[in-house]
């Protein structure tokens, strides 16, 4: 009979992350609502700027739309329409069937990813409340009904731009490691932890660590808490 992996060590913050505990779930806390929006706020003549260049340059590389929307679950599982840079082409097989992920992301995709900037319009889902700054990635919405209890926790908080489990990994994590992640970021979420970990998203992004998983240009299919990568 195969052993079961130990328990991953989770990475201990500063004490002084504890500052501000949220101390409440299945709902937007005030509290962190008002810090995304000073952060967005003073942060306005910088990323508004940014993300409107950004805008052009996918325009002129990938042509229109420049813009990718998918349905997301979010807080309490509610779906909403995530916003992202297109990172990839529509290249289609004879049948008229796109092309897998990796033929589809070239070059200039892979730097747009490896940069984060595709992620830029979604600090427009924050202003509409939909998101956070900080909290658990919002995944796809066919992966809600292979969550188990525990997995579905991450969905107590607003799914955020960058998260406890991005900074420790990002797609270089399992499954099973990611979960646990954004279920301690669920428990112990603060106003001093969120500042933390935007510091360690701007580290993550400089070094560019963690883009792809190991052996594939995105994150492998979840299929399940027994049959998803990382698994009992």
């Amino acid at each position: 009979m195969k052993a079961k992996p130990a328990p991953m060590q989770l990475p201990s913050p500063p004490r002084w992350t504890r500052w501000g505990r949220y101390g409440c779930t299945k709902r937007f806390p005030l509290m962190k609502r008002w810090l995304d929006l000073l952060i967005l706020l003073m942060g306005a003549p910088v990323w508004l700027p940014v993300t409107a260049l950004v805008a052009i340059w996918v325009q002129l590389k990938l042509g229109s739309p420049f813009l990718f929307s998918q349905a997301r679950p979010g807080l309490a599982s509610r779906t909403f329409r995530m916003l992202k840079f297109r990172s990839m082409t529509d290249e289609r097989n004879a049948d008229g069937v796109l092309l897998p992920d990796s033929h589809r992301l070239g070059t200039f995709g892979k730097r747009l990813r490896a940069s984060s900037l595709d992620e830029l319009p979604e600090l427009f889902c924050v202003l509409r409340g939909e998101m956070s700054l900080v909290g658990p990635r919002p995944l796809l919405v066919q992966y809600l009904g292979l969550y188990d209890a525990e997995q579905s926790r991450r969905h107590d908080l607003p799914p955020g731009l960058t998260g406890w489990a991005q900074v420790h990994g990002r797609n270089a994590l399992s499954w099973d490691e990611k979960f646990r992640l954004d279920c301690w970021y669920v428990d112990h979420a603060s106003v001093g932890l969120d500042l933390w970990i935007l510091l360690l998203t701007i580290r993550r992004v400089l070094v560019r660590d963690g883009i792809n998983a190991p052996g594939d240009v995105t994150m492998p299919i979840f299929t399940g808490s027994m049959g998803g990568i990382g698994g009992p």
